[in-house]
């Protein structure tokens, strides 16, 4: 049967062809397998208590009873950059996207009191760039010690003919623990807290899509001096990465009387602090409570962009929102200047209208030092 097939199917006096391999496919084995090597010294600097594996495994593994936990629940995250990627590969400056990874990610698991544990990361290309991929690494690394977090594991994948030359793709997992009744829920806000907003670094993660419309709408290349800051390119301007706000929540969480965060990603101010607050209650923000970063305010100008689509679109300088007992308001306030934070009392928590609209601006359409 064999030897019918066979027969069937190739000319039996056909000279054999020379083989080829997955390197000329466009797939290094050696090149990834160096990779590994080269990064392994900057993921031991991200190791706390609890890691129980070495990089390199099929999987990272984790020791949660080592971490002190007595009754813990998991609350896990993921999420990738978008189209700051971009702006990273023609500026070539590939650090800062690897802290935006992580904070990306991590900024999701203190929204409900989650302490983050550790972190995988999951890069996809056409064909590795080891300079490239070491400095991702070494920002993803930065990141994790921002969050005191372990990277334990990663996945770096080439995909030749999927990703164009100099292209890559990136994605991060993370993983934290809270004691059951620490647990930030859903239900926690109540009528006259007081709403906080944290100043971002300026666009963090979102909204790249439309900045990179403005940029070239504008015909403005990225290695031209900021409008707004002489000493920087916009580029640099624009790969500020995203603030990390895990020491200075958990901080304020030891106080008591923290009722939500809520991070400010896609969707904005505008869709981000609704999803915090319970049946009944809306969020009353005044959008003249902190000054409008220069960052939004040439955006806006240059792009031609409402106030409304501002605040669909980026965080408009505030990274985290922070909704608080009104009783305990200054000490939280305090708490969080003492950790780094830059902090603004932008509104407070009211009662739901007749129209269920669930967040209320103040100042929209006045200016808004737009």
């Amino acid at each position: 049967m064999e030897e019918a097939i066979s027969q069937k199917n190739y000319k039996v006096d056909e000279p054999i062809k020379k083989s080829t391999s997955y390197k000329e496919a466009g797939v290094d084995i050696d090149s990834g397998n160096a990779f590994v090597e080269a990064i392994k010294p900057l993921v031991k600097g991200t190791e706390r208590l609890g890691v129980a594996s070495e990089l390199g495994g099929f999987g990272g593994v984790f020791d949660l009873k080592r971490s002190g936990y007595i009754d813990p629940l998991l609350v896990a995250a993921t999420d990738g950059v978008g189209t700051k990627l971009l702006i990273a590969g023609i500026m070539d400056n590939h650090k800062t996207i690897g802290i935006d990874l992580v904070a990306m990610c991590v900024n999701d698991l203190i929204v409900q009191g989650a302490e983050p544990l550790f972190f995988l990361d999951y890069l996809a290309t056409g064909k590795l760039d080891l300079k490239a991929a070491k400095n991702l690494i070494s920002g993803i690394t930065d990141g994790c010690i921002q969050a005191n977090c372990s990277l334990i594991g990663g996945e770096t994948a080439e995909m030749p003919g999927l990703y164009r030359d100099g292209h890559y793709d990136l994605a991060g997992f993370a993983v934290g623990a809270v004691e059951r009744k620490k647990l930030i829920k859903g239900d926690a806000v109540k009528y006259k807290d007081v709403i906080f907003g944290l100043a971002s670094t300026g666009i963090h993660s979102n909204g790249y899509s439309l900045v990179r419309r403005i940029i070239e709408n504008s015909k403005i290349n990225y290695y031209d001096t900021s409008p707004f800051d002489k000493n920087v390119s916009i580029g640099q301007v624009l790969l500020t990465p995203t603030r990390i706000y895990v020491e200075s929540c958990l901080n304020a969480l030891a106080t008591g009387g923290i009722h939500a965060f809520a991070h400010i990603t896609g969707g904005g101010l505008l869709e981000n602090i609704p999803r915090v607050l319970p049946k009944g209650l809306s969020a009353y923000i005044d959008l003249k409570k902190w000054p409008m970063p220069a960052i939004y305010q040439w955006l806006s100008k240059t792009g031609k962009i409402s106030p409304i689509e501002m605040i669909r679109t980026f965080n408009c300088g505030i990274g985290m929102v922070v909704i608080s007992a009104p009783d305990i308001a200054d000490d939280i306030e305090k708490t969080f200047e003492e950790s780094g934070e830059t902090i603004f009392r932008i509104g407070k928590v009211i009662k739901e209208t007749g129209e269920k609209e669930k967040i209320f601006f103040e100042n929209l359409e006045d200016g808004w030092n737009l």
